[in-house]
């Protein structure tokens, strides 16, 4: 059996049922529903329309109800946590296992979240916590959310002075935010928001108080207006605003880094940072700094936490047993595909003028083998179609195909031949008549036959390979003759990281700094901008780094880009 979330329109009811009679009496549980969630899960199996509910029919529409209620409740319940049998299972000792593991659960969320809390500081995770008491890991980490709740604010909860769903938007909030709110709740003149309207209190105004700047308030260069009520003041222009934020954050990101912490990373403006799933690590031990801005302006710094994943395989690495390594790597793997592709098209096609290196390689394949060899066309196999589209406008790609069909036309091929000179791996039922090619290059001199040579040395060079990078340091490519950044570049690139970096590169640390906390779809428009020509690049022509050769990163190395060995560039390099 195993544990997950369902839409509550996939469940249907069943006659095959543990509660035989008063499947809709649920007076006594919406309460508790309502208040706490659903403790319990649904025991459920797989029919042609979805999931059959052989166990909890009491609890499914007691959920039903309340998803009927508001939009608030109605998004809480829209997934269900649901056991999903085996064939062979008891549902009658699964439904009392359960029922003995809830029973041991504290009776109100604050309770709960104690336990959960105690179990926390033990060393166990949110699924360890989940699975003593036999809930779902989403429950666990919703009451463990209830850490970032003010004492005053909780006691007004246990009271029942405020209802639960205010709660549970309150945990997203920061303390200051709390006791703002908690003002305007022991106000007898002011209202406090609730449900919706709390939401939008805490993310959706852009009502800036100048408390919040890191920076020195000289340097803005808008209006500051002052409240006629109150002593606070605000920014009038929230651009300007977070330009000078993002600086100040930038700068505080470099002193972090310069005072000997591993990491310091800037979460997006409104991010939540779930304190819960971090553990408190000291700098020593590789323990980050998270930089968190709220959509108010205000900047937390949670200075020496760890993710809780990552303390767990220290511990088991500190006790010799074996972990797996959690490295992130710059590159997503269709973005280093892209990159490999379109700088392997641009190498051949350069191969393709240098008939003595490539007679030199042939001799090397030969003798030490290829991926490639026995021989075979490189697929220049696309990990989606974006991919097959940018490559199909690479300027290399056409002066590629024209040689080829030059080679055909030496060959004496007619033109319903293969697309390839050289076989591809996967072209099983082609088959090239040795003896018909050997004659027709006999008859050719030796300039065309190496000319021949050379494009099928280069149509049979591996995409991705060391030797791509050796020969474009060696032919000195420049990747601007063949390639230029395009929409499938931006839109593949993930690593916030390497994006504010390339930013940096093309427009200046000014603005990369301006926007360190601003999403990656947001830089990468800028990005955009300075490669049409609605911003004035610092940098003119510009290329990214992944273009270079050797290629470079901007953070941590790409997954498959590895050094030429020297001895043979030097040797190479004495050929130019």
């Amino acid at each position: 059996m195993k544990l997950q979330h369902i839409k509550i329109e996939n469940l249907k009811t069943t006659t095959i049922n543990v509660r035989k009679k008063g499947g809709k009496d649920i007076g006594d549980l919406l309460p508790s529903i309502r208040s706490l969630g659903l403790l319990q899960p649904l025991l459920v199996r797989a029919n042609c329309e979805g999931y059959e509910i052989v166990a909890g029919q009491r609890r499914y529409h007691a959920l039903k109800k309340l998803a009927e209620e508001t939009d608030e409740a109605s998004t809480q319940f829209d997934a269900v946590p649901c056991i999903i049998m085996d064939e062979g299972d008891d549902a009658k000792a699964i439904e009392a296992s359960l029922a003995e593991n809830i029973a041991r659960l504290p009776m109100d969320e604050i309770d709960q979240y104690k336990a959960f809390a105690a179990l926390a500081k033990e060393g166990k995770g949110v699924a360890d916590i989940a699975a003593q008491f036999g809930i779902t890991e989403r429950l666990v980490t919703q009451r463990l959310a209830i850490a970032n709740l003010i004492s005053p604010i909780l006691t007004a909860y246990r009271k029942e002075d405020i209802r639960a769903g205010t709660i549970r938007i309150l945990t997203m909030a920061s303390k200051r935010q709390q006791k703002a709110w908690l003002e305007l709740y022991k106000s007898e003149e002011e209202h406090a928001p609730e449900g919706y309207a709390l939401k939008s209190w805490l993310f959706g105004g852009a009502n800036i108080a100048t408390e919040n700047a890191l920076f020195d308030l000289d340097d803005y260069q808008g209006g500051i207006v002052s409240d006629l009520f109150g002593e606070d003041q605000y920014f009038d222009d929230a651009s300007k605003f977070w330009e000078l934020q993002n600086t100040a954050i930038a700068k505080a990101k470099e002193q972090y880094l310069i005072n000997g912490w591993k990491e310091a990373i800037v979460l997006d403006v409104g991010e939540y940072f779930p304190v819960y799933d971090y553990v408190d690590t000291l700098k020593e031990e590789d323990g980050k700094v998270y930089i968190a801005s709220s959509r108010d302006g205000e900047v937390t710094f949670y200075e020496g936490q760890l993710p809780r994943k990552e303390a767990q395989a220290k511990l088991k690495a500190a006790k010799g047993e074996e972990t797996t390594a959690n490295v992130r790597p710059e590159l997503t793997k269709p973005m280093q595909n892209y990159l490999d592709l379109h700088r392997h098209s641009a190498v051949r096609t350069e191969l393709i003028g240098h008939g003595d290196i490539a007679l030199r390689l042939a001799v090397a394949q030969i003798i030490a083998g290829s991926s490639l060899w026995t021989i075979h066309a490189d697929p220049q196999k696309a990990n989606n179609d974006s991919i097959a589209e940018s490559l199909a406008t690479n300027k290399a790609e056409d002066k590629f195909a024209e040689e080829r069909q030059a080679v055909r036309e030496l060959l004496g091929w007619s033109d319903d031949v293969t697309d390839t000179i050289v076989p591809a791996k996967n072209d099983w039922q082609r088959q090239n008549d040795l003896h018909e090619i050997l004659a027709k290059l006999i008859e050719l001199d030796d300039a065309t036959v190496t000319r021949i040579l050379t494009f099928t040395v280069a149509e049979s060079l591996p995409a991705g390979s060391t030797t791509v990078e050796v020969l474009g340091n060696l032919l000195s490519i420049d990747m601007a003759d063949h390639w230029k950044v395009d929409d499938t570049f931006l839109d593949l690139h993930r690593d916030k990281e390497a994006i504010n970096a390339m930013l940096k590169h093309i427009g200046g640390k000014r603005v990369a700094d301006g926007n360190i906390s601003a999403t990656a779809k947001v830089q990468k428009k800028i990005i955009a901008d300075y490669l049409d020509g609605t911003r004035q690049p610092q940098k003119k022509d510009w290329q990214p780094r992944y273009m270079d050769f050797p290629m470079r990163a901007y953070s941590v190395s790409p997954q498959r880009v590895c050094n030429p060995p020297s001895i043979f560039l030097e040797f190479l390099q004495e050929l130019k």
